[in-house]
């Protein structure tokens, strides 16, 4: 599967992965993997009560979205996912393929007011905190990118495709 490329938009909730990858997606003209439509019910309930997810919540989650990598196969899949840790990337990366993570990194006031302004999405602000907590950025032996978010998302995009080297594809 040399010939496959999986991009990951990660980093704390209200940073932008959905934004960006669904333009990327569109970019490439490959499928869209949103991490919040393979949640359990569970975990969706854990969150709009306002309690942060654990690992063991987390397990089955980032497990479906691997599979869902698996099943989209070359040239690869986009996906949003927050991947605050790296053994939550590790899972990831058993998907077949290169897996290439874009981290999307922004400063704790910004994403706060993104997310405050925010409607209709079941992740509360005040678990911004406990996103950070366990978050652990990109170490420098992992295939990624972190860019700042105070880009306009074509930017992002743009140095996202350059850094997989897939920057001519879909466009």
């Amino acid at each position: 599967m040399d010939d496959c490329t999986h991009l990951v938009f990660m980093g704390v909730s209200g940073c932008g992965k959905s934004t960006a990858a669904a333009l990327a997606a569109g970019r490439l003209g490959r499928p869209l993997a949103e991490a919040d439509d393979f949640h359990p019910a569970a975990n969706i309930e854990k969150m709009a009560a306002g309690r942060p997810l654990d690992d063991a919540d987390r397990a089955p989650w980032l497990a479906a979205l691997r599979d869902r990598m698996a099943e989209v196969g070359a040239p690869g899949a986009v996906v949003t996912c927050s991947a605050l840790k790296r053994a939550y990337r590790d899972t990831l990366r058993e998907a077949p393929g290169r897996v290439f993570f874009v981290h999307l990194a922004g400063s704790r006031e910004l994403i706060g007011a993104r997310l405050a302004a925010r409607t209709g999405h079941f992740m509360p602000a005040d678990l911004l905190g406990s996103q950070y907590a366990d978050l652990e950025p990109l170490a420098a032996d992992e295939d990624g990118v972190t860019l700042d978010v105070a880009a306009a998302p074509g930017e992002l995009v743009d140095a996202a495709l350059a850094a997989a080297g897939l920057a001519g594809g879909g466009r």
